[in-house]
C-alpha cells in the first residue's frame, strides 16, 4: 500500500512541475511582450526570472525522469546525482541573470526611461495570479528533493516579485517616481541571490562529499563502539550521494575472530544504530583482526562540526 501511495504521489509530483514549467514559460513571453512594449525593466527582469526559473524547472523534470532510471555497469550508483548538477547549474545561472539585471537597472538610474504603467501594471496581476497557481501545485511536494525546493524557492521568489512590480506600477501611475523601476529590478536580484545561495551551498557540500549537517563523525563513531566487539574504528567515510540518501564507510576492528554468519548480526545493529540516530541509510563495513595498521582517518580537532 505504500509503495502504491508512493509511486502516485511521485506521479503527481511530475505531473505538478510539468504544468508548472509550462505555465512560467506562457508567463515569461507574456511579461517579455508586455515589458517590450511598456518600456519597463522591472517587467523585463521579472520575465526573465520567470523565463530562467521555467528553464530551471524543465530540467528539474528531465533530470527526476532520468534520476529513477537503473544502476547499470557503467553507473554503478544510477543517475541520482544528475539533480544535484541540475541544482548547481540552476543557480549559477540564476545568480548571473540577476548580476546582468542589476547593470541594466544602474544604467536606468542613471537615465531613466519613461514607462508605460497600465500595460506594466495589467502584465504583472497576470504574471502574480499564474505564479500563485504554481505554487500552490508544487508546495506539497518542496520538501521531496533539492531541485523540487529550489523551484519552489523561485517559484516565491515570482510571485513576491510581481508583487513588488505591480506596486512600482502603481507607484509610478501615482507619483511618477520613474526610479521606482529600476530600484525594484535591483531589489528583487538581491532577494534572488539571496535565496538561490543556500540551494548553490548545500549542492557545493553534496558534491564535495562532505559530511552532512547534523552528524558529528566522533559522536557517530563513540555511538558504534557503545555496540561492544569492536576494538577500533577508522578510515570513516560519511557523504551524501543526493540531499536525500547518506552513505557510510569504516573500517572496523574487531575484538576477536569471528564467523561471517556471526558478525552478520554486529552489521544489522550498527545498521540500525546509525539509521535511527543519524539518518544514514546505506553502511559498507571493512572488518579486520590486527590488519589495517593505518589509522589516518581524521583527527577529531580537524572535523568540522
Amino acid at each position: 500500500m505504500h509503495q502504491i501511495s508512493s509511486k502516485y504521489s511521485s506521479k503527481r509530483e511530475s505531473r505538478n512541475l510539468l504544468v508548472t514549467v509550462w505555465l512560467n514559460f506562457t508567463i515569461a513571453f507574456a511579461q517579455l511582450v508586455g515589458g517590450f512594449f511598456s518600456n519597463s525593466l522591472a517587467l523585463i527582469s521579472d520575465a526573465l526570472h520567470n523565463l530562467s526559473d521555467a528553464t530551471a524547472m524543465l530540467i528539474t523534470y528531465i533530470t527526476l525522469k532520468v534520476s529513477k532510471r537503473a544502476a547499470n555497469k557503467k553507473h554503478t550508483f544510477g543517475y541520482k546525482r544528475i539533480q544535484i548538477l541540475a541544482a548547481l547549474f540552476n543557480a549559477i545561472t540564476l545568480i548571473g541573470i540577476c548580476m546582468f539585471l542589476m547593470v541594466e537597472a544602474y544604467e536606468r538610474f542613471i537615465q531613466p526611461e519613461n514607462v508605460k504603467t497600465t500595460l506594466m501594471l495589467i502584465v504583472a496581476v497576470i504574471g502574480l495570479v499564474a505564479n500563485l497557481i504554481s505554487v500552490v501545485l508544487l508546495r506539497r511536494f518542496s520538501s521531496s528533493n533539492i531541485n523540487v525546493k529550489a523551484a519552489y524557492l523561485h517559484l516565491i521568489g515570482d510571485t513576491l516579485s510581481s508583487v513588488a512590480v505591480i506596486v512600482g506600477a502603481l507607484l509610478l501611475m501615482w507619483k511618477g517616481w520613474h526610479w521606482v523601476d529600476p530600484l525594484i529590478t535591483v531589489l528583487i536580484s538581491l532577494y534572488i541571490i539571496k535565496e538561490t545561495y543556500h540551494v548553490l551551498a548545500e549542492t557545493y557540500q553534496i558534491l564535495m562529499q562532505s559530511v552532512p549537517p547534523g552528524i558529528a563523525v566522533d559522536k557517530l563513531r563513540h555511538s558504534i563502539m557503545e555496540l561492544g566487539q569492536i576494538k577500533n574504528i577508522h578510515h570513516i567515510h560519511v557523504w551524501s550521494l543526493t540531499d536525500q540518501q547518506i552513505h557510510f564507510e569504516a573500517h572496523l576492528e574487531l575484538c576477536e575472530d569471528m564467523k561471517v554468519s556471526e558478525s552478520q548480526q554486529l552489521y544489522h545493529q550498527i545498521a540500525h544504530k546509525l539509521a535511527d540516530e543519524f539518518g544514514i541509510d546505506h553502511v559498507t563495513l571493512q572488518p579486520e583482526i590486527g590488519y589495517c595498521n593505518d589509522f589516518s582517518t581524521v583527527k577529531s580537532s580537524e572535523i568540522n562540526e
